[in-house]
């Protein structure tokens, strides 16, 4: 493998609560365990207590990853962003590979991404493509792709999120020094910190390249036009403005389509989605 022997050694943070698809869960640890650049350590936050299924999961890819894998259980539901700070204090590596618990890596996934930041070591917060794909049929929605060089994700951030939050991989001093995730967020904290990572002076790429495929399900719809998501989707776009980070009109366009999207029927949003915003 290139460069194989320059590569840093990287932890993978995931979290899992009780409602995850046991199915789902075992793909995303299985395109975890087929790297052919693997994880030193992988970290998985329980939220709260597991249904027996994703234990019996847990217990099985335990054995396969050989001792790699930590197990951390919070006590009661703490949310994404606790887990995510949770996790961030066990990782023991300066590079924290992010991964969902229902997605699935492509199997050089963490080859790509470590060969990249060996060089560019300037980098502290990397993503790359997703390839989006329906979950019931298997078949491919669209790819998102967002910019890849820092200066245009810097201009795209102040609108949308410049990363998809299932490729990041960055580094863990930035990641602290900043504070971690806001735990007092209910949703789009994936957002903010992309946004507080830039400002604490991240330079950031994505890679032109899908080496994620996201699993889209009719309740990833329903999500994105709940009037919860909506209410979160405004407040941490105020939040960034309070920042200084991005301006009224980077405030108010975004949220008006969001509105919008919460406002129209749901085939409407399901259209716009998978037709028009990811071109």
């Amino acid at each position: 493998m290139e460069n194989r022997t320059e590569l840093q050694p990287y932890s993978v943070l995931m979290s899992v609560y009780s409602g995850e698809n046991p199915e789902f869960f075992a793909q995303s640890l299985e395109s975890l365990y087929i790297q052919t650049y693997p994880a030193d350590e992988i970290v998985v936050v329980c939220d709260g207590e597991l249904n027996e299924q994703l234990d019996v999961v847990l217990e099985q890819y335990s054995e396969k990853f050989g001792g790699k894998m930590k197990i951390h259980r919070l006590e009661s539901h703490g949310g994404t962003a606790k887990c995510a700070n949770t996790g961030l204090a066990i990782c023991k590596n300066e590079y924290i590979m992010k991964m969902d618990s229902d997605d699935i890596c492509l199997e050089n996934r963490a080859e790509k991404q470590m060969i990249y930041l060996a060089q560019h070591p300037e980098v502290s917060i990397l993503g790359s493509y997703i390839q989006e794909f329906d979950s019931d049929t298997g078949n491919d929605i669209a790819v998102r792709r967002p910019p890849t060089e820092n200066e245009a994700i810097r201009k795209f951030a102040k609108r949308r999120a410049p990363f998809n939050n299932q490729t990041l991989v960055y580094k863990k001093s930035l990641a602290q020094s900043i504070g971690g995730y806001c735990e007092e967020l209910e949703r789009c904290e994936d957002y903010d910190f992309m946004v507080r990572m830039l400002i604490g002076g991240a330079i950031a790429a994505n890679i032109p390249e899908v080496l994620v495929r996201y699993r889209v399900t009719a309740g990833n719809l329903n999500r994105r036009r709940n009037w919860r998501n909506t209410k979160s989707f405004i407040a941490v776009r105020k939040k960034i403005r309070k920042m200084g980070f991005s301006g009224f009109m980077d405030f108010l366009i975004p949220c008006a389509s969001q509105i919008i999207l919460f406002i129209v029927p749901g085939f409407v949003t399901g259209f716009i989605y998978k037709k028009l915003l990811r071109k």
